[in-house]
Protein backbone atom coordinates (compact mmCIF):
# COMPACT_ATOMS: atom_id res chain seq x y z
CA UNK A 1 0.00 0.00 0.00
CA UNK A 2 1.64 3.59 -0.75
CA UNK A 3 2.38 5.38 1.92
CA UNK A 4 0.88 9.28 1.54
CA UNK A 5 3.33 12.27 1.92
CA UNK A 6 2.08 13.68 5.15
CA UNK A 7 1.43 17.68 5.14
CA UNK A 8 3.11 18.30 8.34
CA UNK A 9 1.63 22.08 8.51
CA UNK A 10 2.46 22.89 12.58
CA UNK A 11 0.15 24.75 14.69
CA UNK A 12 1.58 26.47 18.12
CA UNK A 13 -0.31 26.78 21.76
CA UNK A 14 1.15 28.73 23.99
CA UNK A 15 -0.54 29.36 27.71
CA UNK A 16 0.53 32.82 29.62
CA UNK A 17 0.04 34.57 32.98
CA UNK A 18 -0.99 37.76 34.03
CA UNK A 19 1.55 39.48 36.37
CA UNK A 20 0.69 42.85 38.10
CA UNK A 21 3.95 45.05 37.72
CA UNK A 22 3.88 46.65 40.97
CA UNK A 23 4.03 42.88 43.01
CA UNK A 24 4.81 40.79 40.08
CA UNK A 25 2.40 38.23 41.52
CA UNK A 26 -0.38 36.96 39.28
CA UNK A 27 -3.44 39.32 38.75
CA UNK A 28 -5.66 36.11 40.41
CA UNK A 29 -9.17 37.93 39.05
CA UNK A 30 -7.98 40.20 36.06
CA UNK A 31 -10.60 42.71 34.39
CA UNK A 32 -12.98 41.05 31.86
CA UNK A 33 -11.86 43.68 29.23
CA UNK A 34 -8.55 42.22 28.62
CA UNK A 35 -10.38 38.60 26.86
CA UNK A 36 -13.00 40.94 25.43
CA UNK A 37 -10.20 43.13 24.02
CA UNK A 38 -8.02 40.38 23.05
CA UNK A 39 -11.34 38.64 21.30
CA UNK A 40 -11.61 41.05 19.19
CA UNK A 41 -8.00 41.57 17.82
CA UNK A 42 -7.58 37.74 17.47
CA UNK A 43 -11.02 35.84 17.33
CA UNK A 44 -10.91 31.87 17.83
CA UNK A 45 -7.05 32.46 18.20
CA UNK A 46 -7.38 33.72 21.94
CA UNK A 47 -9.25 31.41 24.83
CA UNK A 48 -9.85 31.72 28.49
CA UNK A 49 -7.59 28.90 30.49
CA UNK A 50 -8.08 27.14 33.53
CA UNK A 51 -7.32 29.57 35.91
CA UNK A 52 -8.21 33.33 35.34
CA UNK A 53 -4.34 34.51 35.53
CA UNK A 54 -4.38 32.24 32.13
CA UNK A 55 -4.56 33.24 28.17
CA UNK A 56 -3.83 30.66 25.85
CA UNK A 57 -3.41 31.34 22.09
CA UNK A 58 -3.15 29.01 19.03
CA UNK A 59 -1.83 30.25 15.74
CA UNK A 60 -3.60 29.67 12.58
CA UNK A 61 -2.71 26.21 10.78
CA UNK A 62 0.61 26.69 9.37
CA UNK A 63 1.38 25.40 5.73
CA UNK A 64 5.32 25.42 7.40
CA UNK A 65 7.21 26.72 10.35
CA UNK A 66 7.82 29.84 9.37
CA UNK A 67 4.21 31.05 8.92
CA UNK A 68 3.42 29.46 12.36
CA UNK A 69 6.20 31.28 13.43
CA UNK A 70 5.59 34.47 12.17
CA UNK A 71 2.06 33.46 13.61
CA UNK A 72 2.98 33.04 17.31
CA UNK A 73 4.86 36.10 17.03
CA UNK A 74 2.00 38.31 16.57
CA UNK A 75 -0.09 36.80 19.02
CA UNK A 76 2.26 37.08 21.82
CA UNK A 77 2.83 40.82 21.22
CA UNK A 78 -1.19 41.51 20.49
CA UNK A 79 -1.55 39.70 23.93
CA UNK A 80 1.12 41.32 25.42
CA UNK A 81 -0.04 45.11 24.16
CA UNK A 82 -3.44 44.45 25.89
CA UNK A 83 -1.94 43.62 28.89
CA UNK A 84 0.30 46.65 28.66
CA UNK A 85 -2.91 48.79 28.17
CA UNK A 86 -4.62 47.25 31.43
CA UNK A 87 -1.60 47.94 33.68
CA UNK A 88 -0.61 44.20 33.45
CA UNK A 89 1.99 42.44 32.29
CA UNK A 90 2.91 39.29 30.48
CA UNK A 91 4.75 36.60 31.61
CA UNK A 92 5.79 33.13 29.46
CA UNK A 93 6.94 30.96 32.05
CA UNK A 94 5.74 27.13 33.17
CA UNK A 95 5.61 28.28 36.77
CA UNK A 96 5.41 31.52 38.15
CA UNK A 97 8.20 31.98 41.36
CA UNK A 98 6.15 32.84 43.79
CA UNK A 99 2.29 32.81 43.27
CA UNK A 100 0.45 30.66 45.50
CA UNK A 101 -1.73 28.19 43.41
CA UNK A 102 -4.88 28.27 46.60
CA UNK A 103 -5.32 31.59 45.70
CA UNK A 104 -5.76 31.51 42.37
CA UNK A 105 -9.54 31.53 40.85
CA UNK A 106 -10.93 28.97 38.51
CA UNK A 107 -12.34 30.30 35.19
CA UNK A 108 -16.41 30.48 34.99
CA UNK A 109 -16.82 28.00 32.72
CA UNK A 110 -18.38 24.57 32.76
CA UNK A 111 -15.84 22.31 31.40
CA UNK A 112 -13.48 24.30 34.07
CA UNK A 113 -15.98 23.81 36.85
CA UNK A 114 -16.18 20.07 35.93
CA UNK A 115 -13.19 19.60 35.91
CA UNK A 116 -12.38 20.83 39.29
CA UNK A 117 -15.13 19.08 40.98
CA UNK A 118 -13.65 15.86 39.61
CA UNK A 119 -10.13 16.40 39.86
CA UNK A 120 -10.26 18.60 42.99
CA UNK A 121 -6.99 20.18 44.83
CA UNK A 122 -5.03 17.81 41.96
CA UNK A 123 -6.36 20.15 39.16
CA UNK A 124 -6.78 23.16 41.04
CA UNK A 125 -2.87 23.69 41.83
CA UNK A 126 -2.20 23.66 38.16
CA UNK A 127 -0.17 27.21 38.23
CA UNK A 128 1.47 26.26 34.98
CA UNK A 129 1.48 26.89 31.61
CA UNK A 130 3.16 25.16 28.61
CA UNK A 131 3.93 24.95 24.98
CA UNK A 132 1.47 22.29 22.28
CA UNK A 133 3.24 21.61 19.10
CA UNK A 134 0.69 20.22 16.60
CA UNK A 135 1.98 18.19 13.03
CA UNK A 136 -0.62 18.00 10.52
CA UNK A 137 -0.65 13.81 9.60
CA UNK A 138 -3.64 12.59 8.10
CA UNK A 139 -2.90 8.84 8.28
CA UNK A 140 -4.48 7.68 11.82
CA UNK A 141 -1.95 4.47 11.69
CA UNK A 142 1.17 6.81 10.79
CA UNK A 143 0.21 9.13 13.18
CA UNK A 144 0.61 6.15 15.18
CA UNK A 145 3.38 4.81 14.40
CA UNK A 146 5.85 8.34 14.51
CA UNK A 147 4.10 8.40 17.95
CA UNK A 148 5.58 5.22 19.04
CA UNK A 149 9.30 6.99 17.40
CA UNK A 150 9.20 10.18 18.60
CA UNK A 151 8.97 9.69 22.59
CA UNK A 152 12.55 8.61 22.33
CA UNK A 153 13.42 12.38 21.86
CA UNK A 154 11.04 14.38 24.38
CA UNK A 155 13.49 14.57 26.61
CA UNK A 156 15.58 16.51 24.22
CA UNK A 157 12.71 18.93 23.77
CA UNK A 158 12.04 19.01 27.39
CA UNK A 159 15.37 20.07 28.13
CA UNK A 160 15.42 22.35 25.46
CA UNK A 161 11.92 24.10 27.05
CA UNK A 162 12.61 24.61 31.26
CA UNK A 163 11.10 27.45 32.33
CA UNK A 164 9.65 26.68 35.99
CA UNK A 165 12.74 26.32 38.25
CA UNK A 166 10.72 27.90 41.79
CA UNK A 167 7.16 27.04 43.04
CA UNK A 168 5.91 28.74 45.86
CA UNK A 169 8.55 31.00 46.63
CA UNK A 170 11.26 28.62 46.95
CA UNK A 171 14.05 27.54 44.67
CA UNK A 172 13.01 23.74 43.89
CA UNK A 173 16.05 22.25 42.57
CA UNK A 174 14.56 21.13 39.30
CA UNK A 175 14.42 22.99 35.82
CA UNK A 176 11.09 22.04 35.09
CA UNK A 177 9.49 21.73 38.04
CA UNK A 178 5.71 21.88 35.83
CA UNK A 179 6.34 18.03 35.28
CA UNK A 180 6.13 17.57 39.06
CA UNK A 181 2.49 19.39 39.41
CA UNK A 182 1.49 17.55 36.16
CA UNK A 183 2.76 14.05 36.94
CA UNK A 184 0.03 14.64 39.61
CA UNK A 185 -3.16 14.24 36.97
CA UNK A 186 -4.23 11.08 35.95
CA UNK A 187 -3.34 9.71 31.99
CA UNK A 188 -0.46 11.74 31.56
CA UNK A 189 3.12 10.80 30.96
CA UNK A 190 4.56 8.93 28.18
CA UNK A 191 1.73 7.54 25.82
CA UNK A 192 1.80 3.26 25.80
CA UNK A 193 2.90 2.01 22.66
CA UNK A 194 0.29 1.06 20.30
CA UNK A 195 0.29 -1.27 17.10
CA UNK A 196 -2.27 0.56 15.42
CA UNK A 197 -4.62 3.14 15.06
CA UNK A 198 -7.55 0.32 15.64
CA UNK A 199 -5.62 -0.82 18.52
CA UNK A 200 -5.37 3.13 20.33
CA UNK A 201 -8.66 3.43 19.25
CA UNK A 202 -10.11 0.89 21.28
CA UNK A 203 -8.44 1.43 23.97
CA UNK A 204 -10.22 4.73 24.02
CA UNK A 205 -13.58 2.99 23.57
CA UNK A 206 -12.46 0.89 26.20
CA UNK A 207 -12.36 4.15 29.03
CA UNK A 208 -15.40 6.50 27.16
CA UNK A 209 -17.54 3.73 26.56
CA UNK A 210 -17.04 2.67 30.39
CA UNK A 211 -17.72 6.01 31.58
CA UNK A 212 -14.35 6.96 32.67
CA UNK A 213 -13.55 10.29 30.53
CA UNK A 214 -15.76 11.44 27.63
CA UNK A 215 -13.23 11.52 25.49
CA UNK A 216 -9.75 11.65 24.50
CA UNK A 217 -8.85 14.81 25.54
CA UNK A 218 -8.45 13.66 28.63
CA UNK A 219 -5.70 11.93 27.61
CA UNK A 220 -2.92 14.34 28.42
CA UNK A 221 -0.35 12.42 27.57
CA UNK A 222 3.56 14.15 26.91
CA UNK A 223 2.61 13.23 23.30
CA UNK A 224 -0.97 12.19 21.79
CA UNK A 225 -2.74 12.13 18.19
CA UNK A 226 -4.98 15.37 18.94
CA UNK A 227 -9.12 14.58 19.86
CA UNK A 228 -9.72 17.53 17.58
CA UNK A 229 -7.56 17.75 14.58
CA UNK A 230 -5.58 15.07 12.25
CA UNK A 231 -1.94 16.34 14.21
CA UNK A 232 0.38 14.71 16.14
CA UNK A 233 0.84 16.86 19.74
CA UNK A 234 3.37 17.28 21.87
CA UNK A 235 3.10 18.36 24.98
CA UNK A 236 5.94 17.44 26.69
CA UNK A 237 7.46 21.03 26.27
CA UNK A 238 7.88 23.52 29.43
CA UNK A 239 6.58 27.29 27.24
CA UNK A 240 10.06 29.62 26.27
CA UNK A 241 10.21 32.78 27.71
CA UNK A 242 11.71 33.76 24.70
CA UNK A 243 9.66 33.08 21.53
CA UNK A 244 12.65 31.97 19.55
CA UNK A 245 13.46 29.42 21.58
CA UNK A 246 9.59 27.87 21.50
CA UNK A 247 10.21 28.19 17.75
CA UNK A 248 13.47 26.22 17.69
CA UNK A 249 11.40 23.77 19.43
CA UNK A 250 8.83 23.33 17.10
CA UNK A 251 11.23 23.14 14.16
CA UNK A 252 13.08 20.47 15.75
CA UNK A 253 9.71 18.75 16.66
CA UNK A 254 8.14 19.03 12.55
CA UNK A 255 12.24 17.78 11.68
CA UNK A 256 12.30 14.57 13.99
CA UNK A 257 8.44 13.72 12.49
CA UNK A 258 9.82 14.32 8.68
CA UNK A 259 13.02 12.15 9.23
CA UNK A 260 11.11 9.68 11.01
CA UNK A 261 8.65 9.53 8.04
CA UNK A 262 11.25 9.18 5.26
CA UNK A 263 13.09 6.02 7.23
CA UNK A 264 9.93 4.66 7.06
CA UNK A 265 9.76 5.35 3.34
CA UNK A 266 13.00 2.87 2.90
CA UNK A 267 11.51 0.40 5.15
CA UNK A 268 13.86 1.53 8.61
CA UNK A 269 12.88 2.69 12.13
CA UNK A 270 13.91 4.18 14.87
CA UNK A 271 14.53 2.08 17.69
CA UNK A 272 11.54 1.67 20.39
CA UNK A 273 12.30 1.32 23.96
CA UNK A 274 10.72 0.82 26.85
CA UNK A 275 8.89 3.75 28.41
CA UNK A 276 11.22 2.88 31.48
CA UNK A 277 14.21 4.33 29.58
CA UNK A 278 12.08 7.02 28.07
CA UNK A 279 11.68 8.35 31.46
CA UNK A 280 14.82 8.23 33.12
CA UNK A 281 16.07 10.79 30.45
CA UNK A 282 12.28 12.64 31.00
CA UNK A 283 13.46 12.78 35.02
CA UNK A 284 17.34 13.66 33.84
CA UNK A 285 16.11 16.36 31.88
CA UNK A 286 13.37 17.81 34.42
CA UNK A 287 15.76 17.58 37.36
CA UNK A 288 18.93 19.17 35.59
CA UNK A 289 17.91 20.19 31.71
CA UNK A 290 20.96 19.93 29.68
CA UNK A 291 23.89 20.65 32.51
CA UNK A 292 23.63 16.98 33.03
CA UNK A 293 24.18 13.83 30.53
CA UNK A 294 21.26 12.31 29.14
CA UNK A 295 21.11 8.32 28.26
CA UNK A 296 22.07 7.34 24.82
CA UNK A 297 20.45 3.62 24.63
CA UNK A 298 22.01 2.88 21.68
CA UNK A 299 25.50 3.55 23.11
CA UNK A 300 24.41 2.21 27.14
CA UNK A 301 26.17 5.43 28.38
CA UNK A 302 25.53 8.99 29.36
CA UNK A 303 26.27 11.22 26.65
CA UNK A 304 26.74 15.28 27.31
CA UNK A 305 23.81 16.94 25.74
CA UNK A 306 25.47 19.28 23.54
CA UNK A 307 26.57 16.20 21.40
CA UNK A 308 23.57 14.57 21.11
CA UNK A 309 21.83 17.71 20.09
CA UNK A 310 24.91 18.03 17.27
CA UNK A 311 23.80 14.64 16.57
CA UNK A 312 20.19 15.39 16.01
CA UNK A 313 20.53 18.26 14.24
CA UNK A 314 22.86 15.95 11.62
CA UNK A 315 20.05 13.23 11.65
CA UNK A 316 17.41 15.70 10.95
CA UNK A 317 18.66 18.30 8.24
CA UNK A 318 17.57 16.71 4.98
CA UNK A 319 14.05 16.76 6.22
CA UNK A 320 14.25 20.54 7.93
CA UNK A 321 15.87 21.24 4.83
CA UNK A 322 12.89 19.71 2.79
CA UNK A 323 10.69 21.60 5.30
CA UNK A 324 12.15 25.01 5.09
CA UNK A 325 12.91 25.24 8.83
CA UNK A 326 16.38 24.36 8.53
CA UNK A 327 17.99 27.40 10.58
CA UNK A 328 15.93 27.19 13.22
CA UNK A 329 16.59 23.90 14.15
CA UNK A 330 20.36 24.93 14.26
CA UNK A 331 19.51 27.77 16.40
CA UNK A 332 18.54 25.20 19.39
CA UNK A 333 22.38 25.02 19.43
CA UNK A 334 22.23 29.20 20.69
CA UNK A 335 19.73 27.75 23.79
CA UNK A 336 22.22 25.55 25.00
CA UNK A 337 24.98 28.49 24.19
CA UNK A 338 23.17 30.71 27.01
CA UNK A 339 21.12 28.96 28.62
CA UNK A 340 16.93 28.08 28.73
CA UNK A 341 14.46 30.32 31.13
CA UNK A 342 15.28 28.25 33.58
CA UNK A 343 18.72 29.19 34.07
CA UNK A 344 18.29 32.42 33.01
CA UNK A 345 15.37 32.40 36.04
CA UNK A 346 18.13 31.05 38.66
CA UNK A 347 21.34 33.57 37.44
CA UNK A 348 18.91 37.30 38.00
CA UNK A 349 17.99 35.21 41.40
CA UNK A 350 21.19 34.17 42.64
CA UNK A 351 22.27 37.56 41.26
CA UNK A 352 20.12 39.78 43.56
CA UNK A 353 21.05 37.60 46.58
CA UNK A 354 24.67 37.58 46.08
CA UNK A 355 24.78 41.69 45.94
CA UNK A 356 22.90 41.11 49.44
CA UNK A 357 19.49 41.06 48.24
CA UNK A 358 16.46 39.32 49.80
CA UNK A 359 14.48 36.32 48.79
CA UNK A 360 11.85 38.60 48.24
CA UNK A 361 13.67 41.14 46.12
CA UNK A 362 15.64 37.90 44.19
CA UNK A 363 12.06 36.60 43.10
CA UNK A 364 10.73 39.75 42.47
CA UNK A 365 14.05 40.76 39.59
CA UNK A 366 13.02 36.65 38.30
CA UNK A 367 9.35 38.07 37.37
CA UNK A 368 10.75 41.56 35.79
CA UNK A 369 13.57 39.21 33.97
CA UNK A 370 10.66 37.07 32.60
CA UNK A 371 8.28 40.16 31.37
CA UNK A 372 11.56 41.61 29.64
CA UNK A 373 11.76 38.11 27.95
CA UNK A 374 8.65 37.36 26.92
CA UNK A 375 8.18 40.60 24.64
CA UNK A 376 12.03 39.98 23.36
CA UNK A 377 12.61 40.14 19.77
CA UNK A 378 8.86 40.52 18.75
Amino acid sequence: MAIHHPAFTIGIEEEYLLVDPATRNLVDDPPPSIMEEAEAALGRQVTHEFLRAQIEVGTKVGKDLPEAAADLRRLRATVGAIADSHGLKLIAASTHPFAEWSRQQITDEDRYQMLANDLQQVVRRLVICGMHVHVGIEDPDLRIDLMNQVSYFLPHLLALTTSSPFWHGRRTGLKSYRMSVFRGMPRTGLPPHFHSWGEYQRHVDAVTGAGLIEDASKLWWDVRPSSRYPTLEMRISDICTRVEDGIAVAALYVSLLGMLFHRRLDNQRWRIYENMLVAENIWRAQRYGFDEPLADFGKGELVPFADLLDEIIEVVTPAAEELGCLDEVRSARSIVERGTSADRQLAAYDGVVAAGGTTDEALAAVVDMLIEDTMYGL
